[in-house]
């Protein structure tokens, strides 16, 4: 499955100096391991979109210590 997700800027660069690996979520897409999240870079300040966006792949997920429907995913970027 494919889900599109917006993210900070501030949690985007992290992203593509692989530092930054997993999200915390709420699961209301039904994510799977294995699934495609593409994280569109948002910038808060001007209300948009920047027009960059990374794809990953999930390859963990818990909901261990979660608020309820929330889950942490580990990624990679692919």
């Amino acid at each position: 499955m494919l889900h599109n997700l917006k993210i900070n800027k501030v949690f985007f660069a992290p992203v593509l100096e692989h530092v930054k690996t997993f999200e915390i979520r709420k699961n209301d897409r039904d994510f799977h391991v294995g699934d495609t999240v593409v994280l569109n870079e948002w910038d808060s300040e001007k209300r948009q979109y920047t027009g960059r966006s990374v794809n990953t792949e999930i390859m963990y997920i818990t909901d261990y210590e979660q608020k309820d429907d929330y889950v942490v995913f580990s990624f990679k970027v692919v």
